[in-house]
């Protein structure tokens, strides 16, 4: 019989020992050991993240440090891309889902060992997916209708959410800025109204909330200062008259009269365009590109603001807060929407001069102004503040909400027993392995903790088999407790994601036979040079 070459050179099939789940996990375990520090509030064991290009970052932010992490394997990398997905979903729980997912795996690992087949294993698993969601949604409560009741939830969500981040000792002061942000919102849920800045000096206790928009740039020179009942015109638009537009032209002239011609008409042509923008009626220019010195004179003579080179996330938000529209063309000014503002003002932040916006068209706008000691603690700050302020805006459009401190996890594993005790064949077995996964979320908790996990988990344990519901690991104090008196509480949507997310991650990775990999493209020569 003749064989068949199937693949290219250097093309493979990994079977057999490399694909096999035992080997997936090296890779796996890899990721959950650098991450599950961070799923504690008393464990505050960050990590020193070092780029290809010297930058230094300090997080415990799971999706963070998968991110930064160089994964070869395909199946680690599906739970990075998970990690990430949680991260833009519901912006917290990204160590959580890859530490879920992981224990899934692991169990997978000892029921394969034991011949049951992965078929059966994924069976099993789905039965014991669709047992806890029932149980978690059974539990959730909703106090969406009671507005007082429903402010003290997003208080204790944004103080559980900030309980494992590196703000852990500020979460009072921060909490209260996250949740005065998103009231604000009104229901919106828009976090772009929400605009953060960063400034180095002070503490982070100096860190605040300022009614307005706050952009880091500066007025440009002899122009005015403050201007009240603001009209804005925002665009995006060549504001420069030394530059040949034209590629690779050239302009050949006889005489040193012949180039004053062409600057005269260049300042004629830029001053026509500023006529065209003065038309609009406005008294505030803010442009995404430079304005050259021509211009910002015609303007300051004018008494127009103009503020130049704003960056792209800036201008895009501005034209949010203000209700105006960024425009490239001035030909017709009625069809031009312009921004509004009761106020603008320089004020100074630390020793830098930022621009104020007050009074915008979107009454939900805010900025908050991060200060702290290092740009590492600024950049873990805005990250752990994203975080809270992503989990309340999920909160408020699914109001319901769930106790934590392993609490929601340890009852969607007593259901999901209970549910494998009553079934028969090896879909039972299975079952239970999921509820072991589940009960690792509190022993990690206690674990990092620096507590006996083994004897705070079996008395959770048994607290839930006397059905008390609500019990979950006090870290305080090193022991269990009611967790509706102390006020631990998550958001029902990140649980949700969590559990959904983690058993499809395994489910699918658990379904891999082979692992092909392609061959790399050959790179051909260029005989044709440029």
């Amino acid at each position: 019989m003749l064989s068949v070459k199937l693949f290219l050179h250097e093309g493979d099939v990994r079977g057999a020992q490399e694909s096999k789940i035992t080997s997936i996990l090296q890779t796996v375990c890899v990721c959950v050991c650098v991450t599950t520090h961070a799923v504690n509030p008393m464990t505050l064991q960050d990590k020193i993240l070092l780029g290809n290009s010297g930058e230094v970052t300090v997080t415990n932010d799971g999706a963070t440090i998968l991110k930064a992490i160089g994964v070869d394997n395909p199946a680690a990398k599906v739970l990075v891309d998970m990690s990430k997905v949680q991260d833009d979903e519901v912006g917290d729980g990204t160590t959580s889902v890859t530490v879920l997912a992981a224990e899934l795996l692991r169990e997978a690992e000892l029921l394969i060992a034991k011949k049951i087949h992965p078929q059966i294993i994924i069976a099993g698993w789905r039965k014991a997916t669709q047992a806890a969601r029932d149980a978690l949604r059974e539990a959730a409560v909703d106090h969406g209708n009671d507005d007082a009741k429903f402010q003290l939830d997003l208080i204790n969500i944004a103080r559980t959410t900030l309980s494992s981040k590196l703000v852990t000792h500020h979460k009072d002061h921060f909490t209260n800025l996250a949740v005065e942000a998103v009231l604000r919102l009104r229901g919106s849920g828009n976090l772009e109204a929400i605009h953060i800045i960063k400034k180095l000096g002070g503490s982070l206790t100096d860190s605040y909330l300022d009614e307005g928009f706050l952009l880091d740039k500066k007025i440009g020179v002899n122009q005015p200062k403050r201007i009240e009942n603001a009209k804005i015109l925002i665009a995006n638009t060549g504001m420069d008259t030394d530059k040949i537009k034209i590629f690779g032209s050239r302009v050949r002239v006889d005489s040193t009269a012949k180039v004053a011609e062409i600057e005269m008409a260049e300042k004629e042509k830029m001053k026509e365009k500023v006529e065209r923008i003065l038309k609009h009626g406005i008294n505030c220019f803010i442009n995404r590109q430079l304005i050259y010195n021509y211009p910002e004179q015609l303007f300051g003579a004018a008494g127009v603001m103009a503020i130049e080179h704003a960056d792209f996330v800036g201008v895009e938000r501005l034209a949010l807060v203000t209700g105006g529209e960024i425009t490239s063309t001035f030909d017709h000014p009625e069809l031009v929407k312009l921004g509004q503002c009761k106020l603008i003002e320089e004020v100074m932040i630390g020793e830098d001069m930022l621009i104020h916006f007050s009074g915008v068209d979107m009454g939900e706008a805010c900025t908050i102004v991060l200060r702290g000691a290092t740009q590492q603690i600024l950049d873990e700050a805005e990250r752990s503040l994203h975080d809270a302020l992503c989990v309340l805006a999920q909160t408020i459009k699914e109001p319901r909400t769930v106790y934590g401190g392993g609490c929601s996890e340890m009852l969607m594993a007593k259901v999901v027993s209970d549910l494998a005790n009553r079934t028969a064949g090896k879909d039972a077995v299975a079952m239970e392995s999921f509820a072991k996964a589940l009960r690792m979320l509190p022993t990690i908790i206690a674990d990092n903790a620096g507590y006996d996990s083994a004897e705070l988990v079996s008395q959770l344990r048994a607290a839930h088999q006397d059905n008390k519901s609500t019990f979950g690991l006090d870290m305080t104090q090193g022991t269990i407790g009611d967790m509706a008196t102390l006020g631990i509480t998550e958001s029902f949507q990140v649980k949700r994601q969590v559990l959904l997310s983690a058993a499809e991650a395994a489910e699918m990775i658990l379904r891999v036979d082979n692992i092909i990999k392609a061959a790399p493209r050959k790179r051909v020569p260029d005989h044709h040079p440029c």
